[in-house]
């Protein structure tokens, strides 16, 4: 079988998000099922063709409404998987970010679409590879569906299954008609878009258009069908629910590993980490000039800072602990000026207890999992959330709302001998329950060091890694063409 996944981000090539994380990792977990599956992205102007070997593969006049385009495309592998890069001025190809102002984005999200099944076209004319499932992710290409069923014809496109993810259903390009109307799309005549009043919104049309649809983790599939997660959206994902699947995202396991990440100060594995992963506390309490000490719990934060990540439910409570309690805090991240305010003020306020880093910085962030006792990650909504798998594969406890993949990844302590559970989770978007359910955390880690240990194994040894959900998509893939095909 033969997937081609579009995206407008992949890592290692561009990433802003998860989406990248994704789109980069799963794609080799497909082949080892058998699935010949190649990503294609933009060729953004930030792009090195050195470091990643891209070589050219063809170029080709695009008309369209608004005039013909030079589209070229390039290739390279990485991972033995193919990546297609397209370039074409002035849309893709001089940026210097992958986002810009939302007008633009608009524009050339809805040209990124077009030029893509162009580009098909050329490589199937051309003979090199047309695949079987076209596998399009968020807004940003949820228009493709829609295209290959409304505008392509022959057995090649009638026979092309489409399967949409869904990311983050907050970001679903709204309000998109005119620049439709403008790239001279047209008939978007879906019942179910009339009805709901959703024929110009992007993510919609993908939703409405598509032979499968999948989120990233079972919870959030349920989510999305109601209009506190769903938003506009949630009726016509309700509607669509026979064909809705949600698939847990996955880690690298290979990159993701304690036992051998050289940024850090010690390695160590489920089997000896009692005994060596403390040397990595040490290590960050050291860099975060912060007293060293085991006894002491430290509290760790990486995170982009915005309001989806409920750190207004945080912020509160880490305060009034922060000033009663022996805890540490340490912080990683950037967002929201408000919110960077916030977390440097408790830097100042409480220096001799919490540091703050407000950048971006993967080494540091991997220390951070490996060093700290209690992974704080309060959201107030979570799509899938991968922090939470990270800091378990490390030896963290995560502390988390019930919500999407937190709920379907972090088990909640037994208050006992931990028989169960691999962390701390609370339901209420309050901080009294932030407060409170961290309070229940430090209190096990100084009085019950036995449980704790238990948890801290029992999450290291989880499989968070893409095998099922690999195996997951797979079946998906195959039910859009059985789909396709009836």
């Amino acid at each position: 079988m033969r997937v081609l996944l579009a995206s407008a981000e992949a890592a290692p090539f561009a990433k802003v998000g998860g989406l990248a994380d994704v789109v980069g990792s799963l794609p080799t977990a497909l082949r080892r099922y058998g699935v010949d599956a190649r990503v294609i992205i933009p060729y953004y102007g930030f792009i090195d063709p050195l470091e990643f070997n891209i070589e050219p593969l063809f170029s080709f006049d695009f008309h369209h409404r608004m005039g013909v385009n030079e589209v070229r495309l390039a290739c390279c592998q990485q991972d033995d998987i193919i990546f297609y890069l397209l370039q074409s001025a002035p849309y893709f190809g001089n940026e210097g970010e992958v986002y810009s102002r939302w007008d633009w984005d608009m524009e050339r999200f809805v040209y990124l679409n077009q030029a893509l099944m162009a580009s098909l076209s050329q490589l199937h004319e051309r003979g090199a590879w047309f695949p079987h499932v076209l596998h399009v992710n968020d807004w940003h290409t949820s228009l493709l569906p829609f295209l290959i069923r409304a505008h392509a014809e022959g057995d090649r496109w009638t026979e092309l299954a489409a399967v949409l993810s869904i990311h983050n259903i907050a970001y679903q390009g709204k309000d998109a008609g005119g620049f439709l109307w403008q790239a001279g799309i047209h008939g978007r005549h879906d019942p179910d878009l009339a009805d709901l009043g959703l024929t110009d919104n992007l993510l919609g049309i993908g939703i409405a258009y598509s032979d499968m649809i999948s989120t990233v983790s079972p919870r959030y599939a349920d989510e999305i069908q109601y209009a506190y997660a769903g938003y506009e959206l949630a009726p016509l994902i309700a509607r669509r629910a026979d064909n809705l699947r949600g698939i847990l995202n996955g880690l690298d396991v290979e990159q993701w590993d304690p036992e051998n990440d050289p940024t850090l100060a010690e390695n160590f594995s489920a089997e000896n980490f009692a005994a060596r992963r403390p040397a990595n506390k040490r290590h960050l309490q050291s860099f975060a000039r912060l007293p060293v000490g085991d006894d002491v719990p430290l509290v760790g934060i990486v995170s982009r800072l915005a309001a989806q990540k409920g750190f207004d439910l945080a912020l509160p409570a880490l305060r009034n602990l922060l000033a009663r309690r022996d805890m540490q805090l340490v912080v990683l991240g950037t967002g929201e000026p408000d919110l960077e305010v916030a977390f440097w003020q408790l830097d100042q306020d409480f220096g001799h207890k919490a540091r703050a880093f407000l950048q971006f910085d993967g080494a540091l962030a991997q220390q951070i999992y490996a060093g700290c006792d209690i992974f704080l990650m309060p959201s107030h909504f979570e799509p899938c959330g991968m922090g939470q798998m990270m800091a378990l594969r490390y030896g963290a406890l995560p502390l988390v709302r019930e919500t999407g993949g937190l709920a379907d990844t972090v088990v909640n302590y037994d208050d006992g001998k931990a028989d169960m559970g691999t962390g701390f989770v609370f339901q209420w978007q309050e901080a009294g329950a932030v407060e409170g359910t961290l309070n229940w955390a430090l209190d096990l880690y100084s009085q019950r060091p036995k449980a704790w240990r238990r948890m801290q194994e029992r999450g290291m040894r989880a499989d968070f890694s893409w095998r099922k959900s690999a195996m997951d998509y797979t079946e998906m893939y195959e039910q859009a063409r059985a789909s396709r095909r009836a």
